[in-house]
């Protein structure tokens, strides 16, 4: 299929010819349909939306260059074998357009969204449209930020191309040994440690944040061995450890406990990094702002139902009867406008 020619491609889309934008290097010529280990052939986004914390346009492109057991975007990241439909492909003049239309909206200028971020599934398999997308998105806002989230395995030339684009970058270290790192992702380690030194060593003002996932009993014995990895390195580099939630073909594996998370946080700690954060567990109970809302609600009968007025509560839900067809706010709804359910239960 001569994808070029169809869909109006231009320069960046030559790049697609001979694809090494990641460290597979499979060289396949996606513009005539051949496909390399993501399985991708051009760029097809999933949806977009407009993410709270990073006060952001968020793209969430397909494809992936990993086969993680335990993603939990896996029907995204495993796309078109997951059999899940998206948006597809958008080009990129209409999707700088609409990510303008979206920031300068009522609810983007209410959330101070500031920029454009890209994640998916892998957005390195994506990188020359994205580059095209925030070229045109830059005509109009040419101050316009730029986020990238990537799990670490772009060719060391993609690499330096992102550091060069970005404003920051969230880089993901999925395990430290090799076997461990191949269990999980399908993919060697070097690469992905080999690209979080060069981030380091050439783009460390460009680094939001490194990420491990906690997963009980396969890799949280090496979270100490990846902060001491960085901390050789740089011992300023932040490193956000998060937990593990059962999903995909891990779906019947336990998440990590409270107390688990927290040895793990203070382990980090005593290699001399400097700026480690942990929150989250997968949680055992009930949550104990929901059980304190719930005994507010006297007027009902069922202790069931108190329990889920109260999470509604938390949510915004602005009545106790959660009658939706009578209440006022029905089409402006606090609860269903929810962007970010996990910031729930903190304080």
């Amino acid at each position: 299929m001569q994808y070029q020619s169809e869909l109006g491609l231009d320069a960046w889309g030559r790049e697609y010819k001979n694809c090494e934008l990641c460290a597979w290097k499979c060289g396949v010529n996606r513009l005539e349909g051949e496909l390399g280990v993501c399985g991708v052939g051009m760029p097809e986004v999933a949806y977009c939306n407009l993410a709270q914390v990073l006060q952001s346009y968020s793209v969430t492109m397909l494809g992936c260059s990993f086969k993680c057991i335990y993603c939990n975007a896996y029907r995204i990241s495993q796309y078109p074998d997951s059999g899940w439909f998206y948006r597809g492909y958008v080009t990129p003049e209409e999707l700088a357009a609409e990510a303008i239309r979206r920031i300068d909206s009522p609810e983007g200028r209410a959330m101070c969204v500031d920029k454009i971020s890209f994640t998916g599934g892998e957005p390195t398999i994506h990188f020359p449209y994205i580059a095209k997308v925030v070229e045109e998105a830059r005509k109009e806002i040419p101050g316009l930020g730029v986020g990238f989230a990537t799990n670490g395995f772009p060719s060391q030339k993609t690499l330096q191309r992102i550091i060069d684009l970005c404003s920051y970058v969230t880089f993901e270290i999925k395990a430290f040994n090799d076997e461990t790192h191949r269990a999980i992702t399908g993919a060697p380690v070097e690469p992905v440690l080999r690209n979080a030194e060069y981030l380091i060593r050439k783009g460390r003002e460009k680094i939001r944040a490194f990420r491990t996932i906690v997963i009980p009993g396969i890799n949280d014995t090496e979270i100490e061995e990846i902060a001491e990895f960085l901390t050789s390195i740089d011992p300023t580099v932040p490193l956000r450890i998060i937990p593990f939630r059962p999903n995909y073909i891990l779906y019947y594996h336990p998440g990590p406990t409270k107390r688990r998370m927290d040895e793990i946080g203070e382990a980090v700690l005593k290699t001399g990094l400097e700026n480690v954060w942990w929150a989250g567990y997968y949680p055992m109970k009930t949550s104990k702002r929901a059980n304190g809302l719930a005994t507010g609600f006297t007027g009902v009968k069922h202790e069931g139902a108190r329990l889920a007025f109260a999470y509604s509560k938390l949510a915004g839900c602005t009545t106790e009867n959660r009658n939706c067809g009578e209440c006022p706010m029905k089409l402006n709804c606090p609860a269903s406008g929810l962007k970010e359910p996990w910031l729930l239960d903190i304080e």
